[in-house]
């Protein structure tokens, strides 16, 4: 008998939007934890999603995007006890318990806009205790442990916390240029603590007016991707990704097309940017996220049993994420190659 599990995905953590929509559902009616997890020590609001998955066979097909978007399929009905537990490394690499229990309460977020899932209104565990989780430094190293109690059953998983006080962005000013190159430029960082892989990430944002109309806020991005440590280059202590000095004037090329200033006293497009337009934005994962994306790489929602998960007495994944945004500017090199495009960009 061929077995398949519909999970029902923490909004943020899919990193694929494929799905198939017949599923096999529905043997006798046995029903599976599913947890979703991703722990942040920058956030003031953690949450973890605990839901349902079934457990079924080839003989009933059942589509899979009807089921998903009927609340009770996905909840447990009322509130199972749930709580994270703090562990700290003393001595020899081994953690034992501080003390410190965090009850996780429920809450309904009333904001979710419509997809796959049901909405606008989803229910999820949370703790506010943000102070707790920055607790992990270089010097002192913390695990938490969730336990859901169900019934019966105990559901648990642990993870370390990604992040640390030396995780830091290390790019300030990026360089462009508008004449073809083969040249890169580099966006450099600090480790972070239990961190094994990172995506790095720019917006360029600028404002745009047209034909004496308001200025609008406008940008352009590009990702350099995920990449794990070992993939990673490095110099003097820091890690870098690359990207293409062509790369923005390619960017604008496409967003801004035929929009061009006609006459260079009467503009009908006028385009500026501010001291700093750049965002980077670079976000670190813990090893049991990067497993969970490696190892089951499977399509949408509707999945076999997966290869990975963390979850003790259930499925899922329950790992620690940061992200990072830091403002840059771009160089003086630049901002005079943007000048002389007939874009109408203009100094404030």
């Amino acid at each position: 008998m061929k077995k398949l599990f519909l999970f029902f995905l923490l909004t943020g953590l899919a990193f694929f939007n494929a799905c198939t929509t017949d599923v096999d559902l529905y043997s006798e009616y046995k029903d599976i934890p599913v947890i979703y997890g991703l722990l942040d020590a920058t956030v003031d609001t953690n949450y973890v999603r605990v839901n349902r998955a079934f457990l079924g066979n080839n003989e009933q097909h059942i589509n899979a995007n009807e089921v998903a978007l009927i609340a009770d399929s996905c909840n447990y009905p009322g509130k199972l006890k749930a709580y994270i537990v703090e562990y700290k490394n003393v001595y020899g690499n081994e953690y034992q318990p501080t003390g410190d229990t965090l009850t996780l309460d429920t809450t309904t977020l009333h904001n979710k806009e419509e997809g796959l899932f049901y909405s606008p209104n989803q229910k999820v565990y949370f703790t506010t205790d943000k102070e707790k989780f920055a607790n992990n430094n270089g010097h002192s190293k913390y695990k938490y442990k969730l336990v859901v109690f169900k019934g019966n059953d105990t559901i648990s998983a642990e993870t370390g916390i990604v992040g640390g006080e030396g995780f830091k962005i290390a790019t300030y000013s990026l360089h462009f240029t508008s004449d073809p190159s083969d040249k890169v430029g580099k966006i450099k960082f600090t480790a972070a603590d239990n961190a094994v892989f990172y995506d790095v990430k720019f917006v360029f944002n600028y404002h745009e007016s047209i034909n004496g109309g308001p200025m609008v806020d406008k940008q352009v991005s590009y990702s350099c991707g995920a990449r794990g440590v070992d993939g990673l280059n490095s110099e003097n202590g820091l890690y870098f990704f690359t990207y293409s000095n062509n790369i923005l004037f390619n960017l604008l090329e496409t967003a801004i097309g035929g929009d061009t200033v006609y006459d260079v006293n009467h503009p009908n497009v006028v385009r500026s940017f501010d001291k700093y337009p750049i965002e980077i934005r670079l976000a670190a994962g813990g090893d049991e996220l990067y497993n969970y994306i490696q190892v089951n790489a499977q399509s949408g929602f509707s999945q076999a049993v997966p290869d990975y998960t963390n979850v003790k007495g259930g499925y899922g994944v329950f790992s620690s994420r940061i992200n990072l945004i830091q403002s840059a500017q771009i160089s003086q090199g630049t901002q005079i190659d943007l000048y002389g495009k007939p874009w109408g960009f203009v100094q404030q």
